[in-house]
């Protein structure tokens, strides 16, 4: 979406669909009429003649009121109408449809993979009957790449035709969906805006993957470090999802941001929340339970940002053995906060 000032005529009734009303005052001598219509047809048209209206800074007052209003409602109720937290837990399967190597949403046949996925939110709705469980799929949308590409941006974005195959997925088995984008050498500020035809639709939310922002590292390939996120940067897509949400009349947008290192988000403490878009600090490092659970202590227990996930790897958490996944009971008793985004992948 671009920002740049525009200036459009606009009628009465185009304005009033803005929220916005206005009262134009004719001066005497300026397109008064003095007789019939026929007498004085110039007069009619300078009367009818809309006003020069800067329609960004309409709508730039329209969100702030918006923006005013959230705030007042969330304090006197806590979360805006249709927020999915913390009145549920998300439950996600995370991959690629594309790839069998990026998690379980791709690794097996659609059918068998749903299945599965029936039957841990099941597991996860018995272990806390107290709040319902949010099926999710999360789609790695824009995926960082092993070479640079054309324009040196090392990330390359999913199809159309496969990004409306996963909506149709969630769609069919009523899960919400979230699209994760992995800026490799680009910047969230140039890549979010390019699923904004998506974030428009009040079903499909947002990932953010700091282990592939490597616009600060020149020269570094993915999976040769661990990349970074600034408060700034979060900032700036919190400020982009509420403005959509305001601008659509949509609900509460979730937003989460993956860490599973200090350095992988600076300056935590910046972070300014809206009441349109709903946090979730995502603890999405494999391994054996106490050193998941140490990292969900140190980066996200005693750096809060607002609502909390935790991630649990098929392949991976469970090697070596005796090595195991932890279980919806393990992690519900075991860790604190309770982690209202639980990822699958």
């Amino acid at each position: 979406m671009s920002y740049f000032r525009t200036f459009t005529r606009l009628t009465a009734p185009a304005l009033a669909s803005l929220g916005l009303a206005f009262t134009l005052t004719t001066l005497p001598g300026c397109g008064s009429r003095s007789g019939t219509d026929t007498e004085n047809p110039a007069a009619v048209a300078d009367t009818t003649k809309p006003a020069v209206v800067d329609t960004v800074k309409l709508k730039l007052e329209a969100m702030r009121r918006d923006s005013l209003k959230a705030d007042s409602i969330a304090k006197k109720n806590g979360q805006l109408p249709g927020a999915i937290l913390p009145g549920h837990r998300i439950i996600a399967f995370y991959g690629n449809i594309r790839s069998k190597g990026m998690g379980i949403l791709g690794r097996e046949p659609k059918e068998q993979m749903f299945r599965k996925f029936e039957g841990v939110l099941k597991e996860w709705q018995a272990a806390d009957p107290s709040i319902p469980v949010q099926p999710a799929l999360h789609n790695v949308t824009i995926t960082a790449q092993g070479t640079p590409g054309k324009d040196g941006k090392w990330r390359l974005m999913n199809s159309k035709a496969t990004i409306e195959e996963v909506i149709s997925w969630a769609r069919e088995h009523k899960c919400i969906l979230f699209l994760d984008v992995q800026p490799g050498h680009s910047t969230l500020q140039v890549e979010v805006p390019k699923l904004e035809q998506y974030l428009k639709q009040p079903d499909i939310h947002l990932g953010i993957d700091p282990e592939f922002s490597l616009s600060t590292m020149p020269g570094v390939r993915p999976n040769q470090k661990i990349g970074t996120l600034d408060a700034k940067d979060v900032n700036w897509t919190i400020n982009y999802l509420s403005k959509l949400v305001s601008e659509n009349k949509l609900p509460p947008k979730v937003l989460t941001v993956h860490r599973f290192t200090r350095k992988m988000l600076t300056n935590y403490k910046n972070i300014k929340l809206d009441p349109r878009v709903q946090v979730v600090m995502h603890m999405d490092g494999h391994g054996e339970p106490t050193l998941k659970k140490d990292s969900y202590h140190d980066y996200i227990q005693t750096e809060p940002v607002q609502y909390t996930g935790f991630k649990l790897f098929y392949e991976y958490d469970a090697r070596p053995k005796p090595h195991h996944i932890m279980t919806p009971k393990e992690v519900l008793t075991e860790l604190t906060p309770k982690p209202l985004y639980i990822q699958y992948q």
